[in-house]
């Protein structure tokens, strides 16, 4: 900014500030002034007096989440509530009595009102930090018009700018883009989760399609958003192509994994290998796959933790699908009988004790098989399936081992144990000198290597 423009800025600035003194001293404003301070002590004063009853009423509202939350809302803002009607029957009486027009009294009945219109109405969004900046911003710029100081301040503004190259990038071209960016940016994200949620609750399209439409639908308008809002506000995009191409080489290199994870997720929702309800097991991990993100996989356990693994583990790693092509899973059973049980009989008695368990299929018959002479028992390997692998395997395990466990034991038949047997070379010699004695007897013939 050239010299020549900032004393013209510092004044306007002067001037302006020499004509509100001399109209804040005149008796007049005075006089609204005066009315402006007692409307807020008036305003205090009342929301003192209705602040319980109103909170009586609001404890009496049963049912009605949505106006008890209005209640709320305008019970917080009572003051000013209170403050603007009484500014607005200044503003009427002042009329009525054919006064002239208190021109204090009326703008800050303006600025009061745009205040509690735009704090109400910022209600909608539900993060605080972006409701306050949104609320923050809205009034400066109603406030701004109100006191027609919006064309000056703008002017200011353009003409506080920096030259780049062959581009001019002033302070109101930074206020408009960000302000546009918010709008269009916000405007995509709720139009894309609304489509996204449209599109989960087809029934016609698989669970791994609708995902990866509901993600390019987000991504595409967010995109969308990014170039209508840069263009609103006179960017040249093309100026932007270098800049770009310097900051995608950056980035490149120090989002690699994040571009990994990224480009896994599409290749995992496009070859459809895992999908949201499929059980999996990775490493030591199982479960059932609760989301898929954009990032990560939510994984939920048996044990109710939630993992996100990474998109690019899906890829490079072996992955066991339970549920790939159908939910019908084998699990084997490994257990031994004693050498005096017959294995046609254990076979007969095992296979009837698994299908009684209620998860085992009867699409798919149990088998027993027996599989080698141990070193004490007769091995055998019994095989079943489940149809249901989300409700866990080692419980269904369990539930057939108990099986077994019954029916061999009505029908006995042993389930053997090792036994060892301990040879003694040495001979024991018990003296009357009791037990110690003789331990210490063979104690002394072994550390000698007494074996007579």
């Amino acid at each position: 900014m050239d010299p020549e423009t900032l004393r013209r800025i510092a004044a306007g600035v002067s001037e302006w500030g020499r004509e509100a003194l001399r109209f804040f001293y005149q008796p007049s404003s005075l006089a609204q002034i005066g009315v402006v301070a007692l409307c807020v002590i008036l305003a205090f004063a009342f929301d003192r007096v209705t602040r319980h009853p109103i909170e009586r009423q609001a404890r009496r509202i049963k049912g009605a989440p949505g106006v008890l939350r209005i209640v709320v809302a305008i019970r917080r803002r009572m003051k000013l509530v209170y403050f603007v009607a009484l500014l607005w029957f200044a503003t009427l009486f002042d009329l009525a009595a054919g006064g002239p027009r208190s021109q204090i009294v009326s703008v800050v009945f303006k600025l009061a009102l745009a205040y509690l219109v735009i704090a109400v109405a910022s209600r909608i969004v539900r993060n605080r930090l972006a409701s306050r900046l949104i609320k923050f911003a809205a009034w400066t710029l109603a406030a701004l018009s109100i006191l027609d100081l919006l064309d000056p301040v703008s002017r200011i503004l353009d003409q506080t700018a920096v030259a780049v190259g062959q581009s001019r990038i002033s302070a109101l071209l930074v206020i408009k883009t960000i302000a546009v960016l918010a709008i269009t940016l916000w405007l995509a994200s709720i139009v894309g989760k609304f489509l996204d949620a449209r599109v989960q609750r087809s029934e016609e399209l698989t669970p791994t399609l609708r995902v990866l439409i509901g993600k390019v639908l987000k991504i595409g308008l967010i995109l969308i958003a990014l170039v209508v809002a840069l263009a609103s506000v006179g960017v040249d995009l093309t100026a932007l192509t270098v800049f770009s191409g310097a900051i995608g080489v950056g980035l490149g290199f120090g989002l690699q994994k994040v571009v990994s994870n990224f480009i896994s997720g599409i290749i995992i929702l496009l070859d459809r290998s895992i999908k949201p309800g499929d059980t999996i097991s990775l490493g030591e991990t199982f479960g059932w796959i609760r989301e898929l993100r954009a990032r990560f996989v939510s994984v939920v356990t048996r044990d109710g933790k939630e993992y996100l693994i990474p998109n690019e583990d899906f890829i490079t790693n072996q992955v066991i699908n339970w549920s790939f092509s159908n939910d019908l899973v084998r699990i084997d059973v490994h257990f031994g009988v004693s050498y005096d049980s017959d294995p046609h009989e254990v076979i007969r008695i095992s296979k009837e004790a698994a299908a009684a368990v209620p998860r085992v299929i009867e699409a798919k018959p149990v088998v027993c098989w027996l599989t080698g002479f141990g070193d004490s028992s007769l091995d055998f390997i019994l095989r079943f399936w489940i149809s249901d692998p989300p409700g866990g395997l080692t419980n269904v395990k369990g539930q057939v081992l108990l099986a077994l466990w019954d029916a061999f034991k009505a029908n006995g038949i042993g389930i053997p144990f090792p036994h060892r047997e301990v040879l003694l070379r040495t001979p024991i010699v018990v003296q009357e000198g009791g037990a110690g004695a003789a331990r210490a007897e063979v104690a002394s013939k072994a550390k000698f290597g007494d074996t007579d």
